[in-house]
């Protein structure tokens, strides 16, 4: 999530209680979960399994419970609860606006967009030209809708990312990270019926330019789709997963979180993954393999009592 203008440092440490050590003259421009952090990015960590890899990252700031060594050119602010810390900054910075009107005053709609009744059109969403939103579509706050895009009917744009906090040292053991991140969808996507893209937890949720979803495809927050993909039915992926240019994902494709599926990677009907998997190849099973093995091991697997047979016949 992008600050509306770079933040003073020293501010956000008075905002938060935090004791900041480093340079107190930098600015922040962002804040960011770990997996999607840039420079001059605002991140925060609690854990000391997690120390190294957040203050190593690109982030510029980091909240933390505990004073440590870092690398010159960033700062620690030090807190007791790094994640209330957090979460105190984003709904600072993205408070909760209600809207009580089925589009709001502040969306912007263009040309030759027609979008049918019973469509839920949230606070500061902008929708391009040429577009066809269907009934009982929901686009919630700040998502971006490019040029030539079809959205079918009962879709959800932008529902809030699936992203708690699990430490056990709290009465509420799960307690929600506000999102604050939006979804944005290129030109000439087309989306299927019944349909959900949660918004980025921090970061952006995106779907490239020309790609296709069937109905009843979830999208878990932060995800980065290329461009030209095609999704069938009940396609299922994580959060942070970054898909490349070309994928085609077919009927109940499941991709665990955090993985990339290279360019132009085919994964047939119900595989699964849980590890990223090369581009230009053609993928079946879960765990999904390459095609190719996958269907000699189904061979092998029908072979089985067949062989077990002739070893108890010996």
């Amino acid at each position: 999530m992008q600050f509306p203008s770079p933040v003073s440092v020293k501010w956000l440490a008075e905002f938060i209680n935090a004791e900041l050590i480093g340079d107190d003259t930098l600015c922040a421009t962002g804040i960011n979960e770990i997996h999607r952090v840039e420079k001059g990015d605002l991140v925060f960590v609690d854990h000391p399994k997690y120390y190294d890899k957040c203050i190593n990252s690109a982030a510029t700031f980091i909240i933390i419970n505990k004073q440590t060594d870092f690398p010159e050119g960033k700062a620690l602010l030090v807190t007791d609860n790094p994640f209330e810390a957090y979460c105190k900054i984003v709904n600072h910075f993205n408070p909760f606006t209600p809207s009580s009107k089925m589009i709001s005053d502040t969306a912007v709609i263009g040309e030759n967009t027609f979008i049918y009744p019973n469509t839920f059109v949230g606070n500061n969403v902008r929708i391009g030209n040429n577009c066809i939103i269907h009934p009982a579509v929901t686009i919630l706050d700040n998502c971006i809708i490019g040029n030539h895009v079809v959205i079918q009917a009962g879709t959800v744009i932008g529902s809030d990312a699936f992203y708690y906090n699990g430490k056990k040292d709290r009465a509420l053991w799960y307690k929600k990270m506000p999102s604050g991140g939006r979804v944005i969808i290129k030109d000439f996507v087309e989306i299927g019926a019944n349909c959900t893209i949660d918004r980025g937890v921090s970061h952006d949720t995106i779907i490239g330019e020309g790609t296709k979803f069937d109905n009843m495809v979830h999208i878990g927050h932060d995800t980065v789709i290329g461009k030209n993909c095609l999704f069938a039915a009940q396609v299922i992926v994580g959060g942070c997963t970054e898909i490349k240019d070309g994928v085609t994902l077919w009927g109940q494709v499941a991709i665990n979180k955090t993985l990339t599926v290279g360019e132009n990677a085919v994964l047939l009907g119900r595989s699964a993954i849980a590890s990223s998997v090369e581009g230009n190849k053609t993928y079946l099973g879960a765990p999904a393999q390459e095609v190719s093995i996958a269907r000699r091991e189904f061979v092998w697997i029908k072979r089985i009592p067949e062989l077990w047979k002739k070893v108890m016949d010996k």
